[in-house]
C-alpha cells in the first residue's frame, strides 16, 4: 500500500536525506521525497503497521534532519 504525506524541509539535500533514513525503516518497502512538491510517497511492506511504521519514520528522519516535518 501507497501513502503520500505532506512534509515541510529546507532544502534538497536534506529531502534526500529524508528519503534514505526512511527508506531504511523497518515496514517501508519504498520512499521517494520531492522537495519541489514537499511530498514524501511511503510503500508500505505486507503486513506493516502504518502508525508505528510511520512513528519510527518520523524520529528516523529527525535524526538526520532536526527541522524536518512530517504531516501525518
Amino acid at each position: 500500500m501507497k501513502k503520500t504525506y505532506g512534509i515541510e524541509v529546507d532544502c534538497a539535500n536534506c529531502a534526500d536525506k529524508m528519503e534514505l533514513a526512511a527508506s531504511k525503516t523497518e515496514g517501508v518497502k519504498a520512499c521517494t521525497v520531492n522537495f519541489m512538491m514537499q511530498k514524501m510517497i511511503i510503500e508500505f511492506q505486507e503486513g506493516a503497521d502504518r502508525d508505528s511504521v510511520m512513528d519510527n519514520v518520523r524520529k528516523n528522519c529527525r535524526k538526520v534532519e532536526k527541522d524536518c516535518e512530517i504531516f501525518i
